[in-house]
């Protein structure tokens, strides 16, 4: 009975998302400010179904959910939720709450169509606190990364903008240009410290409880080519070689191979078959 309950919460979940959507927009395009509130609170009513749905899962299966890659992706879009009406409240910027629930809701949809197949993805005697902070950490971490995607297109809008002279009533509505720079960076900034800890914190764990472990993993391997990676972006940045468009289109470029080193590493990977 809890189950279909559960199941019926987490449809007006995803319908009350896609609303909040169309007020996000309606208030966008003709600056309404009671569309935008609405969105706001209907937004904070999915987080709170977001969060009842989750704590109700932890009990189900007695553990924290994010062993397995439908779990993960389910904390994920928690997250960028969870972020989207930190911003709101925080930051007041209106386009990126817009953008990240955006992400949020196809996440949401992924996670309601994606197939629970994984019943036991890990031995009990496998899972312990190491494990949990280490997939925590990365997808945390990949929020972060998210953040710095949603500002990185931001950037390249408000740039064509002035460089077009292109002034409307929209403009308004948009963070400057330095602000996007600035959360761009920090966004990285939060994100490449997090994953380092996770691969240290997942690699740790793995030579001590499995076997014959290669660190020649598909999912090793692209994570810390995503650390170097965001790493280089954050240094040339602060000397000064990377700036501008510049700037922002390299970080949409390598939150594309976030995207690809989530799904496609894990289905590539010999033991990550969790996340």
């Amino acid at each position: 009975m809890s189950e279909v309950i559960m199941t019926r919460i987490y449809e007006v979940m995803v319908v009350l998302y896609a609303i909040s959507l169309v007020f996000y927009f309606t208030d966008y395009l003709y600056k309404r400010v009671r569309a935008r509130r609405i969105a706001f609170w209907l937004v904070s009513i999915v987080w709170v179904l977001q969060t009842i749905y989750f704590v109700w899962f932890m009990f189900e299966i007695n553990r924290f959910p994010i062993l397995s890659l439908f779990e993960g992706v389910y904390f994920y879009a928690w997250l960028l939720t969870t972020l989207s009406i930190v911003l709101h409240c925080i930051a007041r910027v209106d386009l990126p709450v817009f953008f990240i629930n955006v992400l949020g809701f196809i996440f949401v949809t992924i996670h309601l169509f994606a197939p629970n197949d994984v019943v036991q993805p890990v031995r009990d005697s496998l899972i312990s606190e190491m494990l949990f902070i280490h997939i925590s950490f990365a997808i945390v971490s990949y929020a972060a990364f998210s953040l710095s995607f949603v500002f990185s297109v931001l950037y390249l809008i408000l740039y064509r903008m002035l460089k077009e002279k292109k002034f409307h009533h929209l403009w308004s509505r948009l963070p400057s240009l330095q602000q996007t720079s600035s959360w761009m960076s920090n966004s990285i900034l939060v994100g490449v410290p997090l994953l380092f800890v996770s691969l240290v914190l997942g690699l740790g764990w793995a030579f001590l409880s499995l076997e014959g472990l290669s660190v020649f993993d598909a999912k090793i391997i692209g994570s810390f080519i995503l650390t170097v990676i965001y790493l280089t972006i954050l240094l040339l940045q602060r000397s000064g070689k990377l700036v501008g468009t510049s700037y922002a289109w390299i970080q949409i470029y390598t939150f594309l191979f976030v995207v690809i080193n989530f799904f496609l590493g894990s289905k590539l990977s010999n033991f990550h078959l969790w996340y």
